[in-house]
């Protein structure tokens, strides 16, 4: 993947090097002059103008094993999102390329992975990867990528996962947005394509508007968490304070698990903060470990959902993980993964990110019974 990023170091014009760093940075304010006034001021682009195909050679360079390999001779996911993040940026740069200029003016952030769904629990270390990509849908400053990995096996390849992101175009200096390329759809299959990223959309803006923090509990939400406190009374006392778990059951509170980051210069993306990359699977190996913990055998992932870029992190800044079962159903568990930002010497902690991970496990595991309030909004955002 360090083809991926020097392209996209190519297109920015910036260096691998600390101390040019800074410099190209300030030469990329000459570039606000190229960045369209409005939207009608740029060529519609087709899909397909926007595809690209990216080999993983594992199977033909063992050396890269060191970096992809798990102590259960499969690939880490978590290098897995670090090379989906970076390809789905490299696809939007491709969308608003401007042919005139050799750098572009566009700053591409990942604001949301909206989706990635697995059709594999294992990915061999010892077969090629292709990923392939395109913009599948456009907004004004914001844009679809539809990316899709396949490993290669028996000369075939074959399906591993679907990835759905979000990405958003900025300025030079990614402090405000800019106006991108339309997406002109071209025949049943893309236009079906283009319509879905419309209604995800829709879904993004109600699934936000009813969040539980705006919104109070349904009626039904709160007769189901009456009913688990309810059942999770000691029935020997007549105290709301005096709880028992139920047979095959475990506390949320005490599924936690927590780290810490240090966030050095050498994890920083092209814009010179922390790459978003880099901050998915650190919080994936927390989650995985959590639901390990939780069911105490191997955790395989099947699915991730709505992980939200709240804000950037900067360098130098520490970077708290806290992650927790918040739902389980027979052999899946739901893990959701919080993480916040401050600066050495300061109390003030900020969200940057919440991820959601959905694991299966080879058995069934216990139910999460929520003990406080805010538990049991988490296990009603994880049901």
């Amino acid at each position: 993947m360090e083809g991926v990023r020097h392209k996209l170091r190519e297109v920015l014009g910036l260096s691998t090097q600390w101390s040019d760093h800074v410099k190209a940075l300030e030469e990329r304010k000459l570039l606000h002059s190229l960045l369209p006034k409005s939207q009608k001021d740029l060529l519609p682009r087709r899909m397909k103008d926007s595809y690209i195909e990216v080999i993983l050679p594992l199977g033909t360079q063992p050396t890269l094993w060191e970096k992809y390999l798990t102590v259960y001779n499969s690939v880490r996911f978590g290098r897995i999102l670090e090379d989906l993040d970076s390809i789905g940026v490299l696809i939007s740069y491709t969308h608003t390329k401007i042919d005139s200029s050799k750098m572009s003016p566009f700053s591409i952030v990942t604001a949301l992975v909206d989706k990635i769904n697995l059709c594999k629990k294992v990915i061999s270390p010892e077969n090629d990867i292709k990923f392939t990509g395109h913009v599948s849908w456009v907004g004004k400053t914001s844009m679809e990528v539809k990316m899709h990995m396949c490993q290669l096996h028996d000369t075939v390849y074959h399906p591993v996962l679907d990835a759905t992101f979000v990405m958003v175009a900025r300025d030079p200096e990614n402090k405000g947005p800019a106006f991108i390329n339309p997406l002109v759809p071209e025949g049943p299959e893309e236009e079906e394509l283009f319509k879905q990223g419309e209604q995800n959309k829709v879904r993004r803006i109600a699934s936000s508007t009813a969040s539980l923090l705006k919104m109070a509990p349904t009626a039904e939400e709160r007769n189901a968490v009456h009913n688990m406190f309810l059942n999770t009374l000691d029935p020997r006392t007549i105290s709301f304070q005096s709880r028992i778990l139920l047979p095959d059951s475990v506390w949320m509170e005490d599924t936690k698990l927590k780290s810490l980051q240090m966030c050095h210069p050498e994890e920083r993306n092209i814009f010179n903060r922390i790459f978003g990359g880099f901050l998915m699977r650190k919080a994936f190996e927390l989650g995985w470990a959590t639901a390990c913990n939780f069911a105490g055998s191997r955790s395989f992932l099947i699915a991730v959902d709505d992980i939200m870029f709240q804000r950037p992190v900067e360098i130098g800044s520490l970077l708290f993980f806290s992650s927790q079962v918040c739902f389980t159903e027979k052999n899946h568990i739901q893990v959701r993964v919080h993480s916040e930002v401050s600066f050495p010497g300061t109390k003030e902690h900020k969200t940057t990110n919440v991820f959601h991970f959905t694991f299966f496990v080879e058995k069934e595991v216990p139910s999460v019974i929520p003990k406080t309030y805010g538990d049991s909004m988490l296990y009603l955002d994880g049901h």
